[in-house]
């Protein structure tokens, strides 16, 4: 029998996010993720594509299951919820929060809007972390609020597309645009990580080659109140 940590990284972190979907038991793939062997992970996971699929799908497969086994720690303090290294990957422990800030946004700060470095990382985090910032992977992270996008299992062959749609998607729900008052109201992240998206400038751009706004169009930004009550387990059809 072919033991579970001999497998690609990649399938682990996919099995282990299906088998939340389907309310499967998830302990022998969350072993498997334990043992994967580091240096064996950074051989695996070369390229962005590779890093940003096998990440976000433990990110959102972990932020599920800790809601379930830690559903208090969440409604008294997200800070320790996001925070806690609970989450036993290639050998090292981890919170979202390094997931997150540290690997996903290649060492950011949480705070900062976006434009302040982590104080520190760690020496796994530099070395599984991508290579460029990817800002669409706001619309593809799901901590287990309302305000979330929904879940998918993402893929490194066609993860480019696949986070074009959760992009697309998001915004639609979540932008309103009022052509009357020129004033454009945009998802909450937009404000906390607006380094990511390239400042003011960005997000307009963003909106505009989105459709959310008319080309050329001159709008006044406002920020969503963010949802933090919780949804979990939504996850696209």
């Amino acid at each position: 029998m072919v033991r579970m940590n001999s497998r690609e990284p990649g399938a682990v972190a996919m099995d282990l996010l299906g088998a939340v979907r389907n309310s499967e038991p998830t302990r022998a793939h969350e072993d498997a993720l334990a043992g994967l062997d580091s240096d064996a992970l950074a051989t695996a996971l070369t390229t962005d594509e590779q890093r940003l699929a096998f990440w976000l799908n433990v990110y959102n497969a972990y932020a599920q299951i800790l809601l379930k086994r830690w559903p208090s720690e969440y409604e008294r303090s997200r800070r320790r919820f996001f925070g806690h290294e609970a989450i036993p990957v290639a050998g090292t422990w981890l919170s979202l929060d390094d997931i997150e800030h540290g690997i996903l946004r290649r060492s950011q700060s949480s705070l900062g809007l976006g434009y302040l470095p982590r104080l520190f990382s760690s020496q796994f985090e530099r070395r599984h972390r991508l290579g460029e910032r990817d800002w669409r992977i706001h619309f593809a992270l799901n901590c287990g609020a309302k305000s979330c996008p929904p879940i998918r299992v993402y893929e490194a062959g066609v993860i480019d597309a696949q986070l074009d749609l959760a992009t697309a998607s998001y915004l639609e729900q979540e932008v309103a645009y009022d052509p009357d008052s020129g004033v454009v109201r945009v998802p909450r992240l937009m404000l906390w990580y607006r380094g990511d998206f390239g400042g003011g400038a960005g997000i307009r751009e963003i909106l505009q080659k989105s459709g959310c706004v008319p080309e050329g169009e001159s709008v006044r930004v406002r920020y969503r109140r963010y949802d933090w009550s919780k949804g979990a387990g939504t996850f696209v059809d």
